[in-house]
């Protein structure tokens, strides 16, 4: 028998005060675990267990919901439980409406404490300092590749990596007028206007590039005039009010930025093997014939993949070079702490930068 509209939403409204009890039975028996943490001084997030719970879940799901969207009502109820005893507070590349703080959003759930940033400098300050509990940096593009600022403030930084998040970035042409008329000056970050060059080149051939230092800076400045655009995700459109002249521009469809969550080892010490880790490294190796071959070598021998290979200039001007390495696995897997140890015996400079449950 079919049920009428009316009685379908006095079932769902029957299901939502079901969900909102067991919510509420979550949130006491969470408070209760945040007790038993602050007791014997343990950190109240765990980016491995979380990852545990997702996959589990994600794992069980019967369905009709998509597992990506377990995996997000389940970030923002953890959150939303987390932030009963104190919010994280977050640094990202500002102002709001950068995917950087989409990128936090997505990775710790809304309940967080904002901190924007004026730069990636900033952003590693604020974390180091202890301003925020944590930082939110894009590391890798799937179209422009690395982002080579980040790499760099690595190499020198306290802060170890804890977690990762990738999204799917979509450009928009934001401007006050919706019309592609008219246009003189396109503001974003240089990243964003290598990533539509094709596009930009194709309907804004005469218009002025302008580097802007993130993009929903750009979308700020692009709301004080009609005759600027700025290239933005709709966060930042809702954000500044503009309008969204074009939709998508990236070149690529499939453009995707990694983000690394970056925190003191204070503040979280390494997580813990979650079943499906990676391990971040920066090496140097000393300058003669074939060094850079013998450091793969332990990789192979042990059975461990690698899945980055990056070098950036040494600034030593002597044409030395940092390789940054990921790899899959735990260093609690022993093949993967054989590779390791054997691979740093190699090394003139070895830095494990972090250990890390893969993002999604």
């Amino acid at each position: 028998m079919t049920r009428t509209l009316a009685e379908l939403r006095v079932a769902i409204d029957s299901v939502d005060k079901e969900l909102l009890a067991a919510l509420n039975r979550r949130a006491a028996l969470a408070n209760e675990v945040g007790e038993l943490k602050r007791a014997e001084g343990s950190p109240v997030f765990r980016p491995e267990r979380e990852a545990q719970v997702i996959n589990g879940l994600q794992s069980a799901n019967p369905g009709p919901l998509k597992a990506e969207n377990v995996a997000h009502i389940w970030r923002e109820i953890m959150s939303a439980c987390r932030s009963l005893e104190e919010p994280h507070r977050v640094a990202y590349l500002g102002p709001k409406g950068t995917f950087s703080e989409e990128a936090a959003v997505q990775f710790f759930g809304a309940s967080i404490e904002h901190v924007p940033c004026v730069s990636f400098d900033e952003v590693f300050r604020c974390a180091a300092a202890g301003t925020a509990d944590f930082g939110v940096v894009p590391v890798e593009n799937s179209t422009e590749g690395v982002v080579a600022r980040s790499l760099d403030l690595f190499l020198t930084t306290p802060l170890h990596i804890v977690g990762e998040t990738s999204l799917l970035v979509r450009h928009n042409l934001l401007r006050k007028v919706n019309s592609l008329e008219g246009i003189e000056v396109v503001l974003a970050h240089p990243q964003a206007l290598a990533q539509c060059q094709a596009w930009l080149t194709t309907h804004l051939p005469h218009a002025e590039r302008r580097a802007a230092s993130s993009n929903a800076e750009g979308a700020r400045l692009a709301a004080q005039n009609e005759k600027w655009a700025g290239i933005a995700g709709e966060r930042a459109g809702s954000e500044f009010g503009l309008h969204i002249a074009a939709r998508a521009i990236q070149d690529d469809a499939y453009n995707r930025t990694r983000f690394a969550v970056v925190c003191l080892p204070q503040t979280l010490p390494a997580p813990g093997p979650s079943g499906k880790d990676c391990v971040s490294l920066i090496v140097s190796v000393p300058n003669r014939p074939g060094a850079v071959h013998d450091i793969l070598v332990p990789l192979k021998q042990h059975g461990v993949s690698m899945t980055r290979f990056e070098s950036r200039p040494a600034r030593s001007g002597q044409w030395e070079y940092y390789f940054y390495i990921d790899v899959q696995g735990h260093p609690s897997q022993p093949h993967v702490a054989a590779a390791l140890a054997d691979l740093q015996s190699l090394c003139a400079f070895y830095k494990v930068l972090g250990t890390y449950p893969v993002g999604d």
